[in-house]
């Protein structure tokens, strides 16, 4: 093996060993603080807009499709970890930059028995999901080699730095490719598919009086209720926390989650 390719894999070893901390809960927590901030003018603008104008007697009924926007939290996470990278400076706009826009699909259907009142079924798509991980760490696996190719360069390595001599480096030496070993090994860009389920998947009951949405999430013998303010506007339906009725696995961060009708019950 020349110095150069071994040079070039003991610096590769070095920064995933750097990368790898997990000491950056602060500054992730702060990250999120602050993009929520610039975000919360905006939302609660547009609910009271929808607040103001929706119609005030329109069923549920109907298949409903939300789109989980998590394009955020990839950003954040990734930049936590890129950031560990001795020598080489990152920003979360510079992160942002390389995420496309990163949404995970959830079903509702409301079924109606009566004119506000019947059975309603809520399902994360997993398929929608792992297109949507795979997004994210294609494009955190560009990033990265981005970073990897800068601090190669400054460690005074003057071989061949192209994508594919990057990526053929990063298989020798981790034995996987570099969105491989970034999905196994690195930070975690979306939540689980698990605690998304935990948090939407159910079905059951339901009854929709005076702008309130009340589901009882049938397990079983087990009953759980979920209360929650919504709108209904023409083919948008926008979910938001009622007041001191946080769903358990939920928090307020988690709302509003907006819908679009699909199609109508017949």
């Amino acid at each position: 093996m020349s110095r150069n390719k071994k040079a070039m894999k003991k610096t590769a070893k070095k920064t995933a060993k750097r990368t790898a901390k997990r000491t950056m809960g602060r500054t992730i927590r702060n990250l999120v603080v602050i993009l929520l901030i610039l975000t919360l003018g905006i939302s609660t603008a547009f609910l009271s807009y929808l607040h103001f104008f929706a119609s005030a007697d329109e069923p549920l009924s109907g298949d409903w499709t939300a789109s989980l926007d998590v394009t955020e939290q990839a950003a954040v996470m990734a930049f936590s970890w890129l950031q560990e990278i001795e020598g080489v400076s990152v920003s979360l706009e510079d992160i942002k930059s390389y995420m496309p826009n990163l949404t995970i699909q959830v079903n509702l259907t409301f079924e109606p028995t009566g004119h506000s009142a019947g059975t309603f079924q809520c399902n994360v798509v997993p398929e929608s999901y792992e297109a949507c991980k795979q997004t994210a760490y294609e494009a955190f696996a560009k990033e990265f080699k981005e970073l990897l190719t800068e601090r190669l360069r400054m460690a005074g390595y003057t071989g061949s730095m192209d994508e594919e001599a990057i990526e053929a480096l990063v298989t020798e030496t981790f034995g996987m490719s570099t969105d491989a070993y970034l999905t196994a090994y690195g930070p975690e860009l979306l939540p689980s598919l698990e605690d998304l389920q935990a948090q939407y998947d159910g079905s059951g009951t339901y009854e929709a009086e005076a702008d309130i949405l009340t589901r009882q999430f049938e397990d079983g013998g087990a009953v759980a209720t979920r209360v929650e303010s919504y709108i209904r506007k023409d083919s948008s339906l926008i979910l938001s926390e009622e007041i001191g009725s946080v769903p358990a696995g939920f928090s307020s961060d988690d709302y509003p989650v907006m819908y679009t009708l699909q199609q109508a019950a017949n």
